[in-house]
């Protein structure tokens, strides 16, 4: 089936404070550290685009792995779809910017979960015959979404900015792809939507309706038992669990109902907000830097987006 055959993060040069939070909205500072569990994380600046860092990350992969700009057949940049410029593809200006001329640029629109269904979709192109390599591109600027202005949405505080590249192919992946399970619930489609307003686009929560924490409790185990089910597999042959980091509680609450201990999973609280699409990878690469993985693991691959999608991927770690 193929793989990830290789990864880079870029962090922008800005941080946010919880300080500033408070200024900017009047909630306390420890009902914001409540959220955040740190006192500063990465966001784009007023002169940063993600598009600019997400080339940036994408060129390191390229270059470090020595693949051709031709060898991409195509490059797939993942979201929310609110890019840099409105009505606009960051894929093809990451492909010009990389001289990638030869490759099929699109947009997959799934929120946080959009990193693992662009590896999913770019694996499907692969296994239809094209190119050896596709690249896909997490670059959503999140931190531009919330208003830290409105104290309902300081549950969207801890959204920062982290884009990243990651490069597929069919052969020798570090880590393979065995499976995946993806399920949307549409009864929560309307919970977020966005405003228009002084030229941006805000994220908004549409009432309080109760039961999104039981949505996740439920969603996130049924894909865990799909997928290792499908591979004939058992909890107790995860090595590690990894989830977006968009809520602490729930983090170790899901743990707890998976029966996963926490020292097989990866928390980066205390140093980042939630980086979207790019929390898997952040939390990988802290796995690969610590010589944590032996070939062989197992690891699955938690994320979950606005709509709402929950979705769980297998990989094997195959080493380099």
């Amino acid at each position: 089936m193929g793989g990830i055959v290789d990864f880079e993060v870029r962090f922008p040069a800005s941080r946010v404070d919880v300080h500033h939070l408070h200024a900017e909205s009047g909630v306390a500072v420890e009902d914001i550290l409540a959220i955040t569990h740190t006192e500063r994380f990465p966001v784009l600046g007023d002169h940063e685009q993600a598009w600019e860092l997400a080339a940036e990350a994408a060129r390191a992969v390229l270059e470090r792995n020595e693949v051709s700009p031709d060898d991409v057949s195509h490059v797939v940049y993942a979201g929310s779809g609110e890019w840099d410029l409105p009505f606009w593809s960051p894929a093809a200006r990451v492909a010009q910017e990389l001289d990638i001329s030869r490759a099929h640029c699109f947009e997959v629109t799934n929120f946080c979960n959009g990193g693992m269904t662009a590896v999913r979709t770019g694996l499907n192109e692969l296994a239809l015959g094209g190119g050896p390599f596709v690249l896909v591109i997490v670059g959503d600027r999140l931190s531009r979404l919330v208003d830290h202005e409105d104290p309902d949405s300081k549950a969207l505080f801890n959204f920062g900015d982290a884009p990243a590249a990651v490069l597929l192919g069919r052969r020798d992946p570090a880590f393979e792809v065995l499976t995946s399970s993806m399920r949307t619930d549409p009864s929560w489609a309307d919970y977020y939507s966005g405003d228009v307003e002084d030229d941006r686009v805000l994220m908004r929560r549409r009432g309080r309706r109760p039961g999104l924490a039981d949505a996740y409790l439920e969603n996130f185990p049924a894909r865990v038992r799909d997928v290792l089910d499908t591979l004939g597999r058992d909890v107790s042959d995860v090595a590690y669990f990894l989830i977006n980091q968009g809520d602490r509680g729930m983090h170790e609450r899901l743990l707890g109902r998976l029966g996963i201990p926490a020292g097989k999973s990866v928390f980066n609280y205390d140093r980042l907000g939630h980086m979207g699409g790019s929390d898997l990878l952040i939390a990988l690469r802290d796995l690969l830097d610590d010589k944590r993985l032996a070939e062989g693991d197992l690891l699955l691959l938690a994320s979950s987006g606005m709509g709402f999608t929950w979705a769980v991927t297998a990989v094997e770690y195959r080493g380099r």
